[in-house]
């Protein structure tokens, strides 16, 4: 019954994504679905989206192995989600003909600026799409006993098929139904593992008391402080998040989904997270990465585990299907657009659009089958963006004072930064590079160049 459930599941989101992307005639329709959606749908495809591999099979096994500590870092995106709705997603109205962050980043900065915002884009999309992509092979093999390899075979093939015909379209479908599945399916997960494992008195007294508490030395504390930090940065405005800002149908819409979103995202974490108590106190012998998809099978009859499986293999093609798609894009419209001499037509681009992502998809298979944590190559991939690019796409989203100095400064002063802590000092007192990068890509964006001039909104053609 539960192979039964799963396959069907998985027949019905590929039939759903390749109807909705049918009769798509160009890139920006591929891109940002003609800029169509409500609240409600922006909050869902954004919910579905974060919530990858990384923040519940991820923070499952680190809650496993280190305690609540790391729920509490998780909320630091959770307040990055908040602060984007209340400062940035007022301001994307400013760029109506913006399907990238490349379209945003060019009228401030240069085509150079464009490429290079494209090229770290990429970096990052793919990094963690191979960490979705992996995690689906765990759960294919506990789930369906496939062997992982094909499990990642046949995840990302259903992924990359309706990424590839229906772009942003097929993707937000898709993550519609996948968000309601997983907002049902994972809290019930939740609740069967802790009267399964007695309830919570019986559940607490199984499990470390120092897995409740969080860190009082002071090098534990900073490490903390630096983990909410990376959390904050790490993914802020990349490139599946820029484009949910960008499907809106009005700037009301893009505000209210963005806020229901990060408030959504501070109970789901405490959930996921004490899913990882749960397969503690099950099993403390256990395979960390295997907690959430153990305490599903080891606590719900097999037709709930059937409902609970689909909802874990939401999680993770939801998030899949983003990073797909706007590596794609970026690629395309970023680094490809900018760098031809003649531009493509309207159907070149759009076939350009698809076989990057077609191509990417499969390097995404390879990149996944050397992942041992999902959380930590999320942490790695990080460190392409918030030192690089983060500072001067908030400053041309705030309409601050750019140019293209400050832009060279503060992505080689945030490079610099983060390999200077990280490789070279070891990262002292446990504070990840991508926080230095991020502080030093700000201090010389904002000490460099005093005549760089006020932007200009993008005129609507």
């Amino acid at each position: 019954m539960q192979n039964i459930i799963i396959s069907g599941y998985l027949s019905v989101i590929l039939m759903v994504g390749v109807w909705a992307g049918r009769n798509i005639s160009g890139l920006k329709e591929y891109a940002t679905a003609g800029k169509a959606y409500g609240p409600l749908a922006i909050f869902a495809t954004l919910s579905a989206s974060f919530i990858g591999g990384g923040f519940s099979m991820g923070n499952a096994e680190k809650v496993f192995l280190a305690g609540i500590a790391n729920i509490v870092a998780l909320w630091g995106f959770s307040l990055k989600e908040i602060l984007v709705a209340r400062y940035i997603a007022p301001r994307i109205g400013r760029f109506p003909e913006a399907i990238s962050v490349g379209d945003i980043m060019e009228p401030s900065y240069g085509r150079g600026a464009r490429v290079f915002s494209g090229v770290f884009g990429v970096i990052l999309c793919a990094g963690i799409l191979g960490a979705q992509v992996g995690a689906i092979g765990y759960i294919f093999n506990l789930f369906l006993g496939i062997d992982r390899v094909w499990g990642v075979l046949l995840g990302c093939g259903i992924v990359i098929a309706y990424a590839t015909i229906g772009g942003m379209r097929a993707v937000v479908w898709t993550d519609i139904i996948q968000f309601v599945v997983l907002a049902i399916g994972i809290p019930l997960a939740m609740y069967s593992g802790i009267q399964h494992a007695g309830g919570w008195e019986v559940l607490s007294t199984h499990v470390p008391a120092e897995h409740f508490s969080l860190p009082t030395e002071p090098r534990a504390m900073i490490a903390l402080a630096s983990l909410f930090l990376t959390f904050v940065l790490g993914e802020t405005l990349v490139p599946p998040y820029l484009q949910r800002l960008l499907i809106g149908r009005n700037p009301g819409a893009v505000i209210h989904g963005t806020l229901l979103s990060g408030l959504f995202s501070i109970p789901f974490f405490a959930v996921t997270g004490l899913i990882g108590l749960v397969a503690l106190a099950l099993n403390p012998a256990l395979d960390a990465n295997l907690a959430m998809p153990y305490v599903i099978r080891e606590s719900l009859p097999p037709v709930l585990q059937g409902i609970v499986a689909a909802a874990i293999i939401s999680i993770i093609m939801s998030s899949a299907d983003s990073f797909l798609n706007s590596a794609a894009i970026a690629f395309s419209n970023d680094i490809v657009k900018p760098l031809r001499p003649r531009p493509l037509t309207a159907a070149g681009e759009l076939r350009l659009a698809r076989v990057t992502t077609l191509l990417t998809g499969a390097m995404a298979v390879i990149f996944a089958l050397s992942i041992d944590s999902v959380i930590d190559i999320l942490i790695y991939a990080y460190n392409f963006w918030a030192p690089t690019v983060l500072v001067p796409l908030v400053a041309a989203l705030l309409g601050l004072r750019v140019g293209r100095r400050r832009f060279v400064a503060g992505a080689a002063a945030g490079i610099a930064g983060t390999l200077l802590w990280n490789y070279g000092l070891g990262t002292p007192y446990g504070i990840d590079g991508l926080v230095v990068g991020f502080f030093a890509n700000l201090g010389a964006f904002m000490l460099t160049d005093r005549r760089a001039r006020s932007i200009r909104p993008p005129v609507r053609e």
